[in-house]
């Protein structure tokens, strides 16, 4: 009997990981764990569902058994997707407990499921492992009103690049990328497309985004992510960007 293939996505409810989880479920074969804030309801046999914030270390810390089971896989796979724009607004007028709550969930969380990770399975030379970190164009551009997203995410590069560096020299074998998706048509751009242009000085070039139908569906992301995943070989390079390849 084959062996199966995990597939940890975060941020599964909606958006690019929900699409991921549909698009993974369609081969036989697959098994997906999804986590988000609410349960998801799927009937598939090959979907688990875990309930968690992960802006809160402590769900994180007490469910990892859960989230990097034990088994015997052909590859396993954990795309870090969950992720928050905050409050667009400058430096100021920020509030603390909101700088917390990114720099949580798109920074310290990931960084904790990848220690998790490779701590797991990073001796288990006999299957694949990838990690698919979900960063942003804004990880290598200032935006105004978004210090503390485009910090988190440039965190995700540098994270990123650091671990690949110490799979290479500890002779693990895992591949990590920090992949920008582009401008994908998400709740996150309903909620950038609210922003006080006072606050955001780019908003008018996202409004017009969205008008001329230039935003990226969640699922053609969804099918680009797949396509490095399955074929990592064909990528040089930590940091990827869907757009180009």
């Amino acid at each position: 009997m084959p062996k199966s293939a995990l597939y940890i996505i975060t941020g599964s409810s909606k958006g690019i990981g929900k699409a991921l989880v549909e698009q993974l479920l369609e081969k036989d074969g697959n098994q997906v764990i999804g986590i988000a804030r609410t349960q998801q309801e799927m009937a598939h046999p090959g979907f688990l569902t875990l309930a968690l914030d992960l802006s809160n270390m402590q769900e994180i810390l007490d469910n990892l058994g859960s989230i990097m089971p034990d088994g015997d896989y052909e590859k396993v796979v954990l795309v870090n997707n969950a992720g928050m724009i905050g409050p667009i607004e400058h430096l100021g007028k920020l509030d603390p407990k909101k700088i917390h709550q990114v720099f949580m969930l798109n920074t310290i969380a990931p960084t904790v499921l990848m220690n998790s990770f490779v701590h797991k399975y990073g001796n288990r030379k006999e299957m694949e492992r990838v990690i698919v970190n979900i960063s942003s164009g804004a990880a290598r551009k200032a935006i105004d009103g978004w210090a503390c997203y485009s910090a988190s995410k440039s965190a995700i590069n540098m994270l990123s690049e650091a671990a690949a560096l110490e799979a290479a020299l500890d002779l693990t074998g895992i591949r990590i990328f920090s992949v920008a998706p582009g401008v994908v048509d998400t709740d996150m751009q309903a909620d950038i497309r609210l922003a006080d242009e006072k606050a955001f000085s780019s908003l008018s070039k996202f409004v017009s985004l969205k008008e001329n139908e230039l935003l990226s569906s969640p699922k053609h992301t969804a099918k680009k992510l797949i396509e490095l995943i399955e074929n990592t070989g064909r990528f040089d390079g930590v940091q990827q960007d869907v757009r180009e390849y």
